[in-house]
Protein backbone atom coordinates (compact mmCIF):
# COMPACT_ATOMS: atom_id res chain seq x y z
CA UNK A 1 0.00 0.00 0.00
CA UNK A 2 2.95 2.38 0.48
CA UNK A 3 4.53 1.67 -2.70
CA UNK A 4 1.47 2.09 -4.26
CA UNK A 5 0.24 5.46 -2.81
CA UNK A 6 3.95 6.79 -3.86
CA UNK A 7 4.00 5.70 -7.12
CA UNK A 8 0.32 7.66 -7.35
CA UNK A 9 1.56 10.84 -5.37
CA UNK A 10 4.09 10.73 -7.84
CA UNK A 11 1.67 10.98 -10.65
CA UNK A 12 0.18 13.84 -9.04
CA UNK A 13 -2.52 12.45 -7.22
CA UNK A 14 -3.71 13.92 -3.54
CA UNK A 15 -3.37 10.74 -1.32
CA UNK A 16 -4.30 10.85 2.06
CA UNK A 17 -2.06 8.34 3.47
CA UNK A 18 -3.71 6.52 6.90
CA UNK A 19 -1.83 3.73 6.88
CA UNK A 20 1.20 4.95 8.74
CA UNK A 21 2.12 3.81 12.46
CA UNK A 22 4.28 6.60 13.42
CA UNK A 23 2.95 10.00 15.03
CA UNK A 24 3.29 13.22 13.13
CA UNK A 25 4.46 15.25 15.88
CA UNK A 26 8.00 16.53 15.97
CA UNK A 27 10.56 15.44 18.43
CA UNK A 28 10.32 17.67 21.69
CA UNK A 29 13.26 20.44 21.84
CA UNK A 30 14.95 19.45 24.86
CA UNK A 31 15.98 16.07 23.58
CA UNK A 32 16.78 17.41 19.96
CA UNK A 33 19.15 19.68 22.12
CA UNK A 34 20.63 17.06 24.35
CA UNK A 35 21.41 15.10 20.43
CA UNK A 36 22.78 18.30 19.31
CA UNK A 37 25.06 18.92 22.51
CA UNK A 38 26.32 15.12 22.31
CA UNK A 39 27.81 16.05 18.40
CA UNK A 40 29.86 18.92 19.78
CA UNK A 41 30.63 16.48 22.67
CA UNK A 42 32.21 14.08 20.51
CA UNK A 43 30.11 11.45 21.05
CA UNK A 44 31.27 10.19 18.12
CA UNK A 45 32.61 6.86 18.60
CA UNK A 46 31.15 2.99 19.24
CA UNK A 47 29.51 2.71 22.05
CA UNK A 48 28.76 -0.33 24.27
CA UNK A 49 26.65 -3.16 22.63
CA UNK A 50 24.15 -2.93 25.24
CA UNK A 51 23.75 0.79 25.40
CA UNK A 52 25.53 3.32 27.58
CA UNK A 53 25.54 2.59 31.22
CA UNK A 54 24.08 6.28 31.72
CA UNK A 55 21.16 5.14 29.91
CA UNK A 56 20.55 1.90 31.48
CA UNK A 57 20.30 4.04 34.97
CA UNK A 58 17.93 5.89 33.02
CA UNK A 59 15.69 3.54 31.85
CA UNK A 60 16.01 1.48 35.04
CA UNK A 61 14.92 4.88 36.84
CA UNK A 62 12.32 5.43 34.24
CA UNK A 63 11.17 1.60 34.78
CA UNK A 64 10.72 2.12 38.46
CA UNK A 65 9.30 5.62 38.12
CA UNK A 66 6.67 5.33 35.89
CA UNK A 67 6.11 0.78 36.10
CA UNK A 68 6.81 0.74 40.13
CA UNK A 69 9.47 -2.74 38.20
CA UNK A 70 12.57 -2.68 39.83
CA UNK A 71 15.72 -3.88 36.82
CA UNK A 72 19.51 -3.47 36.99
CA UNK A 73 21.85 -1.73 34.50
CA UNK A 74 22.95 -5.32 33.69
CA UNK A 75 19.27 -6.42 32.78
CA UNK A 76 18.68 -3.92 30.25
CA UNK A 77 19.86 -3.95 26.64
CA UNK A 78 19.36 -0.38 24.20
CA UNK A 79 18.32 -2.01 20.44
CA UNK A 80 18.13 -0.01 17.28
CA UNK A 81 14.57 0.23 17.94
CA UNK A 82 11.86 -1.90 19.54
CA UNK A 83 11.35 -4.24 16.43
CA UNK A 84 15.35 -5.48 17.07
CA UNK A 85 14.81 -6.02 20.68
CA UNK A 86 11.81 -8.27 20.05
CA UNK A 87 13.79 -9.89 17.37
CA UNK A 88 16.91 -10.39 20.43
CA UNK A 89 14.80 -11.84 22.62
CA UNK A 90 13.25 -14.61 20.35
CA UNK A 91 16.11 -15.36 18.41
CA UNK A 92 17.77 -15.67 21.94
CA UNK A 93 14.92 -18.20 23.59
CA UNK A 94 13.45 -20.27 20.21
CA UNK A 95 15.18 -23.62 19.08
CA UNK A 96 13.71 -24.83 16.32
CA UNK A 97 10.22 -26.20 16.21
CA UNK A 98 9.66 -24.30 19.24
CA UNK A 99 6.27 -22.92 19.35
CA UNK A 100 5.16 -19.53 20.06
CA UNK A 101 1.39 -17.97 20.92
CA UNK A 102 0.77 -14.63 19.75
CA UNK A 103 -2.41 -13.08 20.55
CA UNK A 104 -4.09 -12.16 17.34
CA UNK A 105 -4.42 -9.47 15.52
CA UNK A 106 -1.02 -8.88 16.21
CA UNK A 107 1.90 -6.66 14.49
CA UNK A 108 3.06 -7.46 11.02
CA UNK A 109 6.43 -8.77 12.01
CA UNK A 110 5.97 -10.66 15.11
CA UNK A 111 4.99 -13.55 12.72
CA UNK A 112 7.80 -13.59 10.37
CA UNK A 113 10.30 -13.05 13.46
CA UNK A 114 9.04 -16.11 15.05
CA UNK A 115 9.69 -17.91 11.73
CA UNK A 116 12.95 -16.72 10.80
CA UNK A 117 14.09 -17.56 14.54
CA UNK A 118 12.90 -21.07 13.20
CA UNK A 119 10.02 -21.11 15.49
CA UNK A 120 6.30 -22.30 15.21
CA UNK A 121 3.55 -19.54 15.70
CA UNK A 122 0.72 -20.77 17.15
CA UNK A 123 -2.24 -17.80 17.09
CA UNK A 124 -5.07 -16.75 19.60
CA UNK A 125 -7.55 -14.88 17.73
CA UNK A 126 -10.20 -12.75 19.84
CA UNK A 127 -12.50 -10.72 17.50
CA UNK A 128 -14.01 -7.05 17.65
CA UNK A 129 -16.96 -8.86 19.70
CA UNK A 130 -13.93 -9.59 22.65
CA UNK A 131 -12.85 -6.31 22.06
CA UNK A 132 -9.88 -7.82 20.53
CA UNK A 133 -8.47 -9.20 23.80
CA UNK A 134 -7.81 -12.98 24.65
CA UNK A 135 -9.11 -14.67 27.53
CA UNK A 136 -6.87 -16.75 29.90
CA UNK A 137 -8.89 -20.18 28.69
CA UNK A 138 -7.73 -19.24 25.10
CA UNK A 139 -4.24 -18.71 26.19
CA UNK A 140 -4.53 -22.26 28.53
CA UNK A 141 -6.22 -24.22 25.52
CA UNK A 142 -3.28 -23.57 23.42
CA UNK A 143 -0.51 -24.07 26.11
CA UNK A 144 1.49 -27.66 24.43
CA UNK A 145 4.99 -29.09 25.53
CA UNK A 146 6.55 -27.46 22.94
CA UNK A 147 5.41 -24.06 23.93
CA UNK A 148 8.59 -21.67 24.71
CA UNK A 149 6.85 -17.86 24.18
CA UNK A 150 3.82 -15.79 24.42
CA UNK A 151 3.64 -12.87 22.52
CA UNK A 152 1.40 -9.94 22.75
CA UNK A 153 1.46 -5.92 22.56
CA UNK A 154 -0.92 -3.47 25.07
CA UNK A 155 -1.68 -1.22 23.74
CA UNK A 156 -1.94 -2.93 20.49
CA UNK A 157 -0.88 -1.94 17.13
CA UNK A 158 -3.03 -2.55 15.09
CA UNK A 159 -6.05 -2.66 16.81
CA UNK A 160 -5.41 0.05 19.76
CA UNK A 161 -7.17 -2.76 22.70
CA UNK A 162 -5.62 -2.25 25.87
CA UNK A 163 -5.20 -5.18 28.57
CA UNK A 164 -6.36 -4.05 32.35
CA UNK A 165 -4.43 -4.78 34.83
CA UNK A 166 -7.21 -7.61 35.80
CA UNK A 167 -6.80 -9.19 32.77
CA UNK A 168 -2.91 -9.17 32.42
CA UNK A 169 -3.08 -10.76 35.62
CA UNK A 170 -5.50 -13.53 34.68
CA UNK A 171 -3.24 -14.24 31.59
CA UNK A 172 -0.63 -14.35 33.75
CA UNK A 173 -1.69 -16.86 36.32
CA UNK A 174 -1.92 -19.31 33.51
CA UNK A 175 1.46 -18.73 32.53
CA UNK A 176 2.63 -18.91 36.15
CA UNK A 177 1.75 -22.51 35.89
CA UNK A 178 3.94 -23.18 33.02
CA UNK A 179 7.78 -22.10 33.96
CA UNK A 180 9.45 -23.15 30.52
CA UNK A 181 6.95 -20.23 28.77
CA UNK A 182 8.78 -16.74 28.30
CA UNK A 183 6.29 -13.86 28.21
CA UNK A 184 7.21 -11.47 25.29
CA UNK A 185 5.45 -8.26 26.22
CA UNK A 186 5.43 -5.70 23.72
CA UNK A 187 4.98 -2.04 25.16
CA UNK A 188 5.78 0.20 22.95
CA UNK A 189 2.60 2.70 22.98
CA UNK A 190 3.05 2.62 26.99
CA UNK A 191 2.24 6.41 26.84
CA UNK A 192 -0.83 6.27 24.51
CA UNK A 193 -3.29 5.26 26.48
CA UNK A 194 -6.46 6.81 27.32
CA UNK A 195 -7.76 4.76 29.85
CA UNK A 196 -5.52 5.53 32.87
CA UNK A 197 -2.19 4.54 34.23
CA UNK A 198 -0.36 2.11 31.63
CA UNK A 199 -0.01 -1.54 33.04
CA UNK A 200 2.62 -3.98 32.76
CA UNK A 201 2.39 -7.95 32.65
CA UNK A 202 5.93 -7.93 34.53
CA UNK A 203 4.07 -6.25 37.63
CA UNK A 204 3.06 -9.36 38.75
CA UNK A 205 6.02 -11.00 40.41
CA UNK A 206 5.83 -14.80 40.19
CA UNK A 207 6.40 -14.31 36.20
CA UNK A 208 8.84 -11.06 36.66
CA UNK A 209 11.83 -13.50 35.92
CA UNK A 210 10.54 -14.76 32.45
CA UNK A 211 8.78 -11.65 31.15
CA UNK A 212 10.97 -9.89 28.40
CA UNK A 213 9.87 -6.32 28.68
CA UNK A 214 9.39 -4.77 25.03
CA UNK A 215 9.67 -0.39 24.91
CA UNK A 216 11.41 2.37 23.16
CA UNK A 217 11.22 6.49 22.54
CA UNK A 218 9.48 6.11 18.65
CA UNK A 219 6.04 6.22 19.54
CA UNK A 220 5.51 8.11 22.68
CA UNK A 221 8.59 10.65 22.25
CA UNK A 222 7.70 11.03 18.40
CA UNK A 223 11.42 9.62 17.85
CA UNK A 224 10.05 6.88 15.00
CA UNK A 225 13.78 7.83 12.64
CA UNK A 226 15.78 7.77 15.53
CA UNK A 227 16.15 4.09 15.57
CA UNK A 228 16.47 3.29 19.98
CA UNK A 229 14.40 0.89 21.88
CA UNK A 230 15.08 -1.61 24.71
CA UNK A 231 14.24 -4.63 26.53
CA UNK A 232 14.14 -5.32 30.26
CA UNK A 233 15.20 -9.10 31.08
CA UNK A 234 16.41 -11.49 33.19
CA UNK A 235 20.07 -11.19 33.39
CA UNK A 236 20.37 -14.66 31.72
CA UNK A 237 18.31 -13.26 28.64
CA UNK A 238 19.66 -9.81 28.22
CA UNK A 239 23.59 -11.26 28.64
CA UNK A 240 22.31 -13.42 26.17
CA UNK A 241 20.56 -10.56 23.77
CA UNK A 242 23.85 -8.87 24.28
CA UNK A 243 26.08 -11.61 22.78
CA UNK A 244 23.61 -12.08 20.19
CA UNK A 245 23.67 -8.75 18.93
CA UNK A 246 27.27 -8.01 19.52
CA UNK A 247 27.49 -9.90 16.37
CA UNK A 248 24.96 -8.32 14.13
CA UNK A 249 24.84 -4.57 14.58
CA UNK A 250 27.00 -4.01 17.99
CA UNK A 251 25.71 -0.90 19.99
CA UNK A 252 23.30 1.98 19.11
CA UNK A 253 23.89 4.78 17.11
CA UNK A 254 25.64 6.85 20.16
CA UNK A 255 23.75 10.40 19.28
CA UNK A 256 20.57 8.85 19.80
CA UNK A 257 21.23 7.26 22.90
CA UNK A 258 22.55 10.67 24.78
CA UNK A 259 19.06 11.84 23.75
CA UNK A 260 16.96 8.74 24.78
CA UNK A 261 18.62 9.60 28.27
CA UNK A 262 16.69 13.43 28.72
CA UNK A 263 13.82 11.01 26.85
CA UNK A 264 14.00 8.76 29.70
CA UNK A 265 14.56 11.28 32.35
CA UNK A 266 11.89 13.52 31.67
CA UNK A 267 8.63 13.34 33.43
CA UNK A 268 6.30 11.68 31.20
CA UNK A 269 3.57 14.65 31.36
CA UNK A 270 6.02 16.27 28.59
CA UNK A 271 4.03 14.64 26.27
CA UNK A 272 0.73 14.91 27.41
CA UNK A 273 -0.23 17.15 24.64
CA UNK A 274 0.32 14.41 22.13
CA UNK A 275 -1.91 12.03 24.21
CA UNK A 276 -5.05 14.81 24.39
CA UNK A 277 -4.50 15.03 20.44
CA UNK A 278 -4.41 11.43 19.67
CA UNK A 279 -7.58 11.01 22.22
CA UNK A 280 -9.08 14.31 20.64
CA UNK A 281 -8.73 12.22 16.80
CA UNK A 282 -9.65 9.30 18.29
CA UNK A 283 -13.34 10.19 19.21
CA UNK A 284 -13.47 11.99 15.88
CA UNK A 285 -12.52 8.96 13.51
CA UNK A 286 -14.73 6.88 15.89
CA UNK A 287 -17.56 9.69 15.32
CA UNK A 288 -17.06 9.66 11.43
CA UNK A 289 -16.63 5.96 10.67
CA UNK A 290 -19.88 5.35 12.43
CA UNK A 291 -21.54 6.94 9.60
CA UNK A 292 -20.21 4.31 7.50
CA UNK A 293 -22.83 1.74 6.38
CA UNK A 294 -21.37 -1.81 6.95
CA UNK A 295 -18.14 -1.03 9.45
CA UNK A 296 -18.29 -2.02 13.03
CA UNK A 297 -16.04 -0.48 15.24
CA UNK A 298 -15.14 -1.22 19.05
CA UNK A 299 -13.40 1.96 20.96
CA UNK A 300 -9.57 1.28 21.43
CA UNK A 301 -8.12 2.23 24.53
CA UNK A 302 -4.74 3.47 23.67
CA UNK A 303 -1.90 3.51 20.35
CA UNK A 304 -3.67 5.62 16.94
CA UNK A 305 -5.47 3.06 15.16
CA UNK A 306 -9.09 2.05 14.39
CA UNK A 307 -9.81 -1.54 13.37
CA UNK A 308 -12.94 -1.51 11.82
CA UNK A 309 -14.50 -5.05 10.66
CA UNK A 310 -15.43 -4.64 6.89
CA UNK A 311 -16.45 -7.90 6.02
CA UNK A 312 -20.17 -6.67 5.01
CA UNK A 313 -18.46 -4.86 1.93
CA UNK A 314 -16.96 -8.85 0.79
CA UNK A 315 -18.79 -9.51 -2.77
CA UNK A 316 -19.81 -6.59 -3.38
CA UNK A 317 -18.67 -4.39 -7.19
CA UNK A 318 -19.29 -0.90 -8.29
CA UNK A 319 -19.72 -2.37 -11.80
CA UNK A 320 -15.83 -2.72 -12.60
CA UNK A 321 -13.83 -3.68 -9.15
CA UNK A 322 -15.10 -6.60 -7.23
CA UNK A 323 -14.51 -7.17 -3.55
CA UNK A 324 -13.32 -9.82 -2.66
CA UNK A 325 -11.23 -9.77 0.83
CA UNK A 326 -9.71 -6.68 3.00
CA UNK A 327 -6.50 -6.28 0.76
CA UNK A 328 -9.27 -5.38 -2.52
CA UNK A 329 -11.24 -3.31 -0.81
CA UNK A 330 -7.90 -1.03 0.79
CA UNK A 331 -6.77 -0.92 -3.18
CA UNK A 332 -9.94 0.36 -4.40
CA UNK A 333 -9.88 3.00 -1.86
CA UNK A 334 -6.66 3.65 -2.71
CA UNK A 335 -7.68 4.02 -6.57
CA UNK A 336 -10.89 5.40 -5.94
CA UNK A 337 -10.94 7.49 -3.20
CA UNK A 338 -7.11 8.70 -2.96
CA UNK A 339 -7.13 6.81 1.04
CA UNK A 340 -4.39 4.38 2.07
CA UNK A 341 -5.28 2.51 4.62
CA UNK A 342 -3.61 -1.28 5.47
CA UNK A 343 -5.84 -4.63 5.52
CA UNK A 344 -6.05 -6.35 8.19
CA UNK A 345 -4.71 -9.74 6.87
CA UNK A 346 -1.13 -8.58 7.50
CA UNK A 347 -2.30 -8.57 11.14
CA UNK A 348 -3.88 -11.93 11.25
CA UNK A 349 -7.36 -10.78 10.72
CA UNK A 350 -9.03 -10.90 7.17
CA UNK A 351 -12.10 -8.89 8.19
CA UNK A 352 -10.41 -5.69 9.24
CA UNK A 353 -8.66 -3.06 8.20
CA UNK A 354 -6.66 -0.23 9.87
CA UNK A 355 -6.67 2.88 10.21
CA UNK A 356 -4.15 5.55 11.94
CA UNK A 357 -5.63 8.83 12.91
CA UNK A 358 -1.72 10.18 13.50
CA UNK A 359 -2.37 12.81 11.40
CA UNK A 360 -4.48 16.24 10.92
CA UNK A 361 -8.41 16.60 12.36
CA UNK A 362 -8.63 18.14 8.48
CA UNK A 363 -7.22 15.16 6.83
CA UNK A 364 -8.93 12.43 8.95
CA UNK A 365 -12.54 14.43 8.19
CA UNK A 366 -11.29 14.72 4.31
CA UNK A 367 -10.46 10.85 4.04
CA UNK A 368 -13.71 9.75 5.65
CA UNK A 369 -15.96 11.63 3.44
CA UNK A 370 -13.82 10.03 -0.09
CA UNK A 371 -14.07 6.92 1.95
CA UNK A 372 -18.27 7.03 2.35
CA UNK A 373 -18.24 8.54 -1.15
CA UNK A 374 -16.73 5.65 -2.74
CA UNK A 375 -18.23 3.03 -0.54
CA UNK A 376 -21.34 4.35 -1.74
CA UNK A 377 -20.80 3.44 -5.29
CA UNK A 378 -20.90 -0.17 -4.29
CA UNK A 379 -23.62 -2.73 -4.50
Amino acid sequence: MAQKSRELKARGFDIINLSLGEPDFFTPEFIKEAAIGAIHDNYSFYSPVNGFLELRQSICKKLLRDNQLSYSPEQIVVTTGAKQALYNALMCILNTGDEVIIATPYWVSYRDMVQLAEGTAIYVYAGIEDDFKITPRQLEAAITPKTKAFMFSSPCNPTGSVYTQDELIALAKVLEKHPQIAVISDEIYEHITFSGKHCSIASYEPIRGRVVLINGVSKGFAMTGWRLGYLAASLEIAKACTKLQGQITSGTNSIAQRAAIQAMNADPSVTAHMLEKFRERRNLLMDLVQDLPGFIINKPEGAFYLFPNVKAYFGKTDGTWFINDAPSLCMYLLEKAHVALVAGDAFGDKECLRISYATSNDLIIEAVKRIKAALSQLY
